[in-house]
């Protein structure tokens, strides 16, 4: 192979693969939209049975992929949402989706990719309602993809001969091939973070003619199964211990599975030829049949599992409150409501937690402690869409008027905690701008020091809207008024510092991109603290309240 052909091979090569990869992108965003949030509002009654947490990892892994399903799901665990033993099944489940959506690639349907492309992109474009423009795009997607196949396959092709002797020492058939493909494939997995990515360039490898044995594409099976696992590890940096134990066992998973299936070597190699006639439809099988005898095997120990987990990562730090939201509650709506308003408590918890930690960049900007700040805000989102999907879930039993007037309040606040969430990882960019200006110490004393003062302040707000949650009692109107008195307090002194900071600028004391930074700040500061207002405007609403005598009283669905 000349140089030109090799540099016109890698480039046709890569741009074929990039389509593939894109093709994918837009195939599962098309498919996740159109599932939209209903996923999310099975999620915690799926996580109570092994079974039902199986089933919805594997719509999750077929809709969305492996990668972005687990991502998604050691997201919810580092919510508190949902806990490590409730998670492993979706884990499970989510690794088996994406081998049935390779199954759907496996058809390679290329003669049909113009169709699809054309047809997907013209729904997506016209049609009335933006379901079916996405399910649109999800055929586009799938064009897109099958589009890339074709690409890579034709380009590889006329190189096959020139491909094999690169290619040979990759072999199932003996230990060392095998461990060499493993790697190779799990290094290229980890890299590109997509295994429908390794299993595809399998595809096209056969087609082209590259590989003709199920033995050549044994070891780069199971690499991209250990590979995938690299996404939700680093998707759990920064987190709390419970999300990367989930990420720990989702690597353990395919850990398993992999050892599993070179021990099974024979066994496999000798069954799955019977399943097709196509070494692609064979590759497939494979895929799916190691996921799934893996899954079987382990989904009874679950629980033993997750233990075993635990115990091989100690941490010294306790757990994390899990969530309120039991969907076993919306029966009874004044239980749920209660629920409702500790979760609201906890929410608030994390954004304090956040604020304070926050404080420590206006002076000494730390890396690790501003990636928990977004991993923090990331918490608040996801907590926001549970309790959305809960509260719907709640609306569509009969409730009193008081109790509907109250899920509305509540459904208030919670945007407001989001947003005190943005607020403050908003000001923590900030912070780091700030500490490049490379101000004085004077600068630094005359201005950042006073900054405090107003930080201190809006603190003591926030906290005062964690307290005011205490769901012991009926007290929230008075604390509501607490709130209140703690965000005068915070505006007498922002309203100084913004007159000390413009007349600082005036004198030339400070340059005037340091100026605007700090009046960004202190316009992030005001809306996190208007919006605590906004939180005491609700919880001095008469309807803002509790009736014991109605705990535990089951309300009717609506018709």
């Amino acid at each position: 192979m000349s140089a030109e052909d090799l540099l016109s091979l890698i480039f046709i090569t890569g741009g074929g693969l990039a389509l593939f990869l894109f093709g994918i992108h837009i195939m599962t965003g098309g498919l996740r939209a159109v599932a939209g949030e209903r996923l999310r509002a099975v999620l915690a009654l799926a996580t109570r049975n092994r079974i039902a947490g199986l089933s919805l990892g594997t719509t999750l892994g077929f809709l969305i992929h492996s990668s972005a399903a687990s991502v998604m799901t050691v997201g919810l665990v580092n919510a508190g949402l949902i806990r490590l033993a409730g998670s492993l099944p979706i884990l499970f489940g989510a690794n088996i989706g994406t081998t049935l959506s390779m199954q759907v690639v496996s058809l390679r349907l290329t003669d049909l990719a113009f169709v699809a492309i054309a047809v997907g992109f013209a729904v997506s474009m016209t049609a009335p309602r933006e379901s079916i423009r996405q399910g649109g795009r999800a055929f586009l997607g799938i064009g897109i993809l099958f589009l890339g196949m074709e690409i890579m396959s034709d380009a590889i092709e006329p190189h096959r001969d020139a491909m094999r002797p690169w290619l040979e020492h990759v072999d199932g058939s003996t230990w060392s091939g095998m461990l060499l493909g493993i790697l190779a494939a799990g290094l290229f997995t980890g890299i590109i973070q997509s295994s429908g990515a390794t299993i595809g360039m399998c595809f096209v490898l056969i087609s082209a003619g590259v590989f003709t044995e199920l033995q050549q594409v044994y070891p780069l099976v199971l690499g991209a199964h250990m590979g995938t696992s690299a996404t939700a590890l680093l998707a759990s940096i920064g987190a709390r211990i419970e999300a990367r134990r989930a990420a720990f066992g989702n690597l353990a998973f395919n850990s398993f599975n992999t050892l599993l299936a070179l021990a099974a070597a024979p066994l496999f190699l000798r069954v799955i030829p019977l399943t097709a006639d196509s070494l692609i439809h064979q590759t497939a099988n494979l895929h799916t049949a190691v996921m799934v005898v893996a899954a079987v095997l382990l989904l009874p120990f679950v629980g033993f599992y997750a233990a075993t987990i635990e115990k091989l990562t100690p941490s010294g730090k306790p757990s994390v409150p899990g969530t309120h939201l039991a969907p076993e509650l919306t029966p009874t709506p004044e239980n749920a409501l209660r629920a409702a308003v500790k979760e609201l408590k906890r929410c608030a918890s994390i954004c304090r937690q956040s604020l304070e930690c926050e404080r420590g960049l206006l002076k000494d900007f730390d890396k690790s402690t501003a990636r928990t700040i977004r991993m923090n805000e990331e918490v608040v989102n996801e907590i926001k869409g549970t309790f959305k999907n809960y509260l719907a879930a709640l609306t569509r039993r009969y409730l009193s008027r008081r109790q509907a007037l109250f899920a509305k309040y509540l459904n208030h606040i919670v945007g407001d905690l989001e947003r005190i969430g943005d607020h403050i990882a908003n000001m923590a960019e900030l912070a780091q701008r700030l500490s490049q200006t490379g101000q004085s110490e004077a600068l630094q004393r005359k201005i950042v020091d006073p900054l405090f003062d107003i930080h201190q302040k809006a603190e003591r707000t926030l906290q005062a809207v964690e307290v005011s949650m205490d769901t012991e009692g009926n007290e929230f109107p008075e604390k509501g008024a607490a709130i209140l008195r703690a965000r005068d307090a915070y505006v007498e002194t922002s309203a100084a510092f913004r007159k000390e900071l413009d007349e600082t600028v005036a004198r030339h004391e400070m340059n005037a991109a340091t100026g605007m930074i700090l009046s960004e700040y202190v316009i992030s500061c005001d809306r996190l603290v208007r919006h605590c207002k906004m939180i005491a405007i609700e919880q001095q609403q008469p309807f803002f309240k509790f009736k014991d005598t109605k705990l535990g009283r089951v309300a009717k669905p609506l018709e």
